[in-house]
């Protein structure tokens, strides 16, 4: 027998020790994986509690394994259900394979990203090996980063090796259905159930081999979704281990496990655990029908091939069939915004990365449609761990381009899916190509559990005027096709058991809806004033010449928004000064010399990258180079877009207006350069100059913008996320990312009383403005102009039209001194109600 000394474990960060018992999961609270400690954290460097070798640590830098020369072994996990974020938020100091000494930083962490993001912060530290331990610290006592915390017993230093005899079982293999592969849970419960026999077990992943009972080892095999893993086993009770151990490992270890299957099985809506699944609006409207499961089917794909030569030219023929295909989508396309979503996939067809990954493949003997599916697969899963919305949504275009050539190369064909009537689909996600093809004579909505509301797929589904929903919870693949549900697109619902009152609510909503849209679009042409005789300007936001003149059709009266990022994104290369000028004067001719056009100068960086302008990678692109800091830091980029946008002057009453801008400096540098460039082609008058507010601290120091500025416009989008520090596109956070919270509005309100002190007007083109129920609410904050979304501007202006400003005020000047965004969407309902009411009692059907 060695004797050995105890060893003491030093805290890896400061903060509050909380007792195991305490921890909201049953994983760790029940010492499945290991006793030891919790700290709910106020330090932000995870340290080395032990000397030793870094044995793991996982590719999402939420846990790390310390093992130290006597064999302990130690477990840091940061927070709970991190591995969710993967990687987002977290920084390596270290590498697997490393010996680090106690106290040695190991992992940096944004806490407020985390605490945002994931459920909790709670902080663990469990000593996996086994060795009995005694506190050094009261269990709910502060701590300090490397004060000891806790003394290790260590008894006999020999390792106990079990000896292997007879000849080892094997499983059949397994694909890991877990989302996150065998991360800390899982792979405690599986090491858990595999200690429970005596058998030697052993786990395999390609000709990787781990211990089946020790966490660390299962962990160190960085396993991911969609690996194929064996188990092995020796000793007597082999056969039921490997049984018993394959139905876990299938079953995801007790975590929920991604879908696989083509068509969900048929589980009656009563043993879902909730008659109500929420997630967030990706197209408004609402809708009642029947739900109809679908997802693409799984593909056969060959991997290996005998000649290239046919291979490279299957490739080729398929490419060109999926870019005519493409083309005949962007030709019959609804509108330019539709058209530009196949166009960026046709460039995606192009990409010389894409093409060189699969012809190197094709070149190792791999066939077409493996080497194709690879390529695409794996720059998709590339986009979606970036941490940029923009980039994870771009991946579903690509998959779903990668997808439309690898079945031309199989001689799949593209089918459309045979559809009941009255369907609402539900799926894991659509990709833009089956949005597109929907029937709607018989599709009604649909609902998502991935995407985003910013997604090409939402934007197709407004385009067809399809209510939808995203970020429903994985229960919503598990309802049975043909079960009556309502879809409530506009609270971000899905109902159900839904109640036949309000069915029967619904469809008299509608039948009204279309009959007041009717009488909307008759009197488009109408001036926008309210019933006492106040003027307000509805005008429209476009990104493109088409969208500018369907906004004069529907009685626009200007462009409050031009975002000409429209013409740098989706291509390689930036716009030439003639293309861009040549844009601006066709959509200034389109309005007048009598129209405002706001132009908004570049509004792209870290989270809406450009090919052709290197930007490093950003941690929180929202808080990063985006707007006019990129322009600043880019002027070159700056002083050519001001040139081209010059050259529209006096065909319009031409604004420019600058994005992000949050300080003074910022502002008037990008005056001057202005001045300059007008200087220099000998204009004699400047356009007016304005800035969004769309930051906080532009809002706080509107009265000094005020003076130097022509105009403020309040991008509520970035405004309300920028305040309430919530991303507006979280599936969990955007239904509170909500900008009718009372924030919101007295930042609107300070900003619309510094400007008018200054004799300077005001307009919203965030999407607050073109919410009818915000109407009021913005005339009576005495905003100048509504900047909306062109198919809207009918139903603002007749919004506008049924009240009266006195009432608006005082609506107004109520709501701000109410608590939450859900109070001030009730007094609002409950006045417009009355508004309306009282409206269609006094006034006569217009005519035009």
């Amino acid at each position: 027998m060695t004797i050995t000394q105890p060893l003491q474990l030093l805290a890896p960060l400061s903060g509050v020790l909380v007792s195991l018992d305490h921890v909201p999961d049953p994983v760790f609270s029940s010492r499945t994986i290991g006793d030891g400690l919790c700290i709910d954290p106020t330090s932000q460097t995870l340290c080395a509690p032990l000397a030793g070798v870094v044995s793991n640590l996982q590719h999402s830098g939420h846990a790390v394994s310390i093992t130290d020369e006597r064999g302990v072994q130690v477990l840091l996990h940061i927070g709970l259900d991190t591995v969710n974020l993967a990687g987002k938020g977290f920084s390596a100091l270290v590498e697997q394979g490393q010996h680090v000494e106690a106290g040695q930083p190991l992992i940096e962490f944004d806490a407020d990203y985390i605490a945002l993001h994931a459920r909790s912060l709670l902080t663990l530290m469990l000593v996996v090996s086994g060795e009995p331990f005694s506190l050094l610290a009261p269990d709910n006592g502060r701590v300090a980063c490397a004060q000891p915390v806790l003394r290790l017993s260590l008894g006999d230093s020999r390792a106990n090796v079990a000896q292997e005899e007879g000849e080892a079982l094997f499983s059949k293999p397994v694909t890991l259905p877990n989302v996150n592969g065998l991360h800390a849970r899982p792979a405690a419960i599986f090491a858990q159930a595999a200690k429970g026999f005596a058998a030697s077990i052993h786990l395999h992943k390609q000709q990787d081999r781990a211990n089946a009972k020790s966490l660390v080892a299962i962990m160190a095999l960085q396993t991911a979704h969609g690996d194929t893993l064996q188990i092995s086993a020796v000793g007597e009770d082999a056969e039921l281990a490997i049984s018993t151990l394959t139905q876990l490992l299938v079953d995801g270890c007790g975590e929920a496990v991604a879908p696989v299957a083509v068509v969900a099985p048929v589980v009656q809506p009563a043993e879902l655990s909730s008659k109500l699944l929420r997630g967030v609006c990706a197209s408004a409207g609402s809708a009642f029908g029947q739900v109809v499961q679908v997802a693409e089917s799984t593909l056969e794909i060959p991997e290996l091939a005998a000649d290239q030569g046919v291979e490279r030219a299957a490739l080729e023929r398929a490419l060109s069939n999926a870019t005519l295909a493409l083309q005949r989508l962007r030709d019959t396309a609804a509108s330019e915004t539709q058209a530009d979503i196949f166009k960026a996939h046709q460039e995606l067809l192009e990409d010389p990365s894409l093409l060189e990954q699969a012809k190197d493949l094709i070149a190792e003997g791999k066939s077409a449609a493996f080497a194709w599916n690879r390529a695409t697969e794996t720059t998709a899963t590339l986009f979606k761990t970036q941490g940029s919305t923009l980039l994870a949504e771009r991946a579903l275009d690509l998959l779903d381009v990668g997808q439309r050539v690898l079945k031309l190369i199989l001689g799949v064909p593209d089918g459309i899916w045979a559809l009941p009537d009255q369907a609402i689909l539900i799926a894991e996600q659509l990709t833009p190509s089956q949005t597109a093809a929907l029937d709607t004579s018989k599709v009604l909505g649909f609902a998502t559990v991935s995407g985003g509301a910013t997604s090409h797929v939402a934007i197709l589904a407004r385009a067809l005027g399809l209510p939808a929903v995203c970020g429903l919870p994985v229960q919503a693949l598990s309802l049975a096709n043909g079960t009556q549900v309502l879809l409530d697109a506009d609270k971000g619902e899905l109902h159900l058991e839904p109640d036949p009152l309000a069915i029967e609510q619904l469809h008299a909503k509608r039948q009204q809806q279309q009959q007041r849209h009717q009488r909307e679009l008759e009197q488009a042409s109408l001036a926008a004033c309210t019933r006492d005789g106040h003027h307000f300007e509805v005008t429209a936001n476009v990104a493109s010449l088409l969208e500018a003149e369907q906004a004069m059709a529907l009685g626009g009266e200007g462009v409050g928004l031009l975002r000409s990022e429209f013409l740098y994104l989706e291509r390689n290369t930036a716009p030439s000064h003639t293309e861009q000028a040549e844009t601006y004067c066709a959509i200034a001719r389109t309005l007048g010399p009598e129209r405002n056009l706001v132009v908004r100068t570049l509004d792209v960086g870290g989270d809406k990258p450009l090919a052709y302008v290197p930007m490093d990678s950003e941690e929180n692109p929202f808080l990063g180079m985006r707007g006019i800091r990129l322009c600043l830091e880019r002027p070159q980029l700056l002083r050519e877009q001001f040139r081209a946008i010059l050259s529209s002057a006096g065909l319009a009453r031409l604004h420019i207006m600058l994005p992000m801008v949050s300080q003074l400096s910022e502002l008037r540098l990008a005056r001057q350069m202005l001045e300059e460039e007008a200087l220099s082609l000998g204009l004699k008058e400047l356009p007016k100059l304005g800035i969004m507010i769309e930051v906080p601290s532009a809002a706080l120091l509107a009265d000094l913008f005020a003076p130097e500025v022509d105009f403020f416009s309040i991008g509520t989008n970035d405004l309300t996320q920028y305040t309430l520090a919530m991303d507006r596109d979280h599936p969990r956070l955007a239904s509170q990312a909500d900008s009718f919270h009372p924030s919101v509005l007295r930042l609107i309100a300070s900003t619309v009383k510094a400007a008018h002190a200054h004799g300077k007007w005001v307009g919203v083109c965030g999407a607050l403005a073109s919410e009818t129920l915000a109407v009021p609410l913005l005339l009576g904050l005495r905003v100048d102009e509504l900047s909306v979304s062109v198919p809207l501007i009918p139903a603002i202006k007749a919004a506008i039209r049924e009240v009266e400003l006195s009432d608006c005020q005082a609506i107004a000047h109520q709501v701000l001194g109410l608590e939450s965004a859900e109070q001030v969407r009730e007094a609002l309902a409950l006045q417009q109600q009355a508004m309306v009411e009282t409206a269609l009692e006094t006034t006569p059907v217009l005519e035009n």
